[in-house]
């Protein structure tokens, strides 16, 4: 006799403390969203979650409250960088490493590209750089 199990939906089969940032980020109404499984590609985390904000000060409250849904959930986050700016904050939880920053710098980083394992993510021109960015940048290489 065989047993057929149905699956449940994804947001019930995400691990609690995922569940906790997308509902953060959901509850902030952070903008594209993308969750990226990284397993294959880094062991600094598992999931990288990135999302924007539409000005500074969005983006600080949208990683404050991954951050207080993350201790809420029971997780306590090792750190987090650039709330100061506003530009772009990391928090990283661990296994989860969560991106928030403007549309602009988003754009221009293109973390998607770098890390999304799937079907190429559509490309996205970059910001004009200065002749003097352009030539320090050829030159760090």
């Amino acid at each position: 006799m065989t047993t057929r199990t149905r699956l449940r939906p994804a947001e019930e089969r995400a691990p609690p403390l995922q569940h906790a940032v997308t509902t953060a980020l959901d509850d902030m109404k952070a903008v594209n969203i993308r969750v990226l499984d990284v397993r294959g590609l880094t062991d600094i985390a598992d999931t990288m979650v990135i999302a924007s904000g539409n000005s500074d000060r969005h983006v600080r409250s949208i990683a404050e409250r991954v951050v207080e849904m993350a201790k809420a959930a029971g997780f306590r986050p090792l750190g987090t960088e650039g709330a100061r700016e506003g530009e772009w904050v990391l928090v990283d939880l661990q296994d989860i490493l969560v991106h928030v920053m403007l549309a602009r710098v988003r754009e221009f980083y293109g973390l998607e590209r770098l890390w999304d394992s799937g079907e190429a993510a559509p490309a996205v021109a970059a910001p004009e750089m200065s002749h003097a960015a352009a030539r320090r940048r050829r030159t760090s290489r």
